[in-house]
């Protein structure tokens, strides 16, 4: 569905303007599509992003602070997050003997198969795409990189 349908607007300011509210809507579309996906299976998607992020560093532990950096989501509350899945023994919470104040965070075996049974079936999310080639596909993941790129050297620069 082309976007002016999809949102009931027949001009945008300027294509540019277009772009923007295109990638805004279409990522919150994908979101909504992942979170019914993931419904079945009691998680939401800030949940299956930070499994995903346990099992990269499985076996070793991860801290609150490593998931936070490397989350999708940069506005979710990693400790809720964790606490969450905590509650479904899907991971594990322990104090770090190294640094009593430091709590490391690891992904359970039940968590583990967790993931493998979403992935299992995670073929009903990526058909959504099926009608793109693979061309199509690199083009877009380029376009999407350099799109942030430059946001993200400016960020650097300023840290440096």
């Amino acid at each position: 569905m082309k976007l002016e349908n999809a949102i009931k607007q027949k001009t945008f300011q300027s294509p540019l303007h277009k772009m923007i509210v295109n990638i805004t809507y279409t990522g919150s579309w994908l979101e909504g599509e992942t979170n019914h996906f993931l419904k079945k299976f009691g998680i939401s998607s800030q949940q299956y992003n930070v499994l995903r992020i346990l099992r990269g560093q499985y076996p070793d532990p991860a801290t609150v602070m490593l998931i936070t950096d490397r989350m999708l989501d940069k506005m979710s509350n990693a400790s809720r997050l964790v606490e969450k899945l905590r509650k479904k023994d899907f991971i594990e919470r322990k104090i770090c003997p190294d640094d009593r104040r430091r709590v490391d965070v690891i992904i359970t075996d039940k968590g583990l198969a967790l993931l493998d049974a979403i992935e299992n079936e995670f073929k009903q999310i990526t058909t959504l795409f099926s009608h793109l080639s693979s061309n199509e596909i690199e083009t877009l993941n380029n376009l999407l990189d350099k799109v942030r790129s430059q946001k993200e050297a400016e960020n650097e620069n300023q840290a440096d």
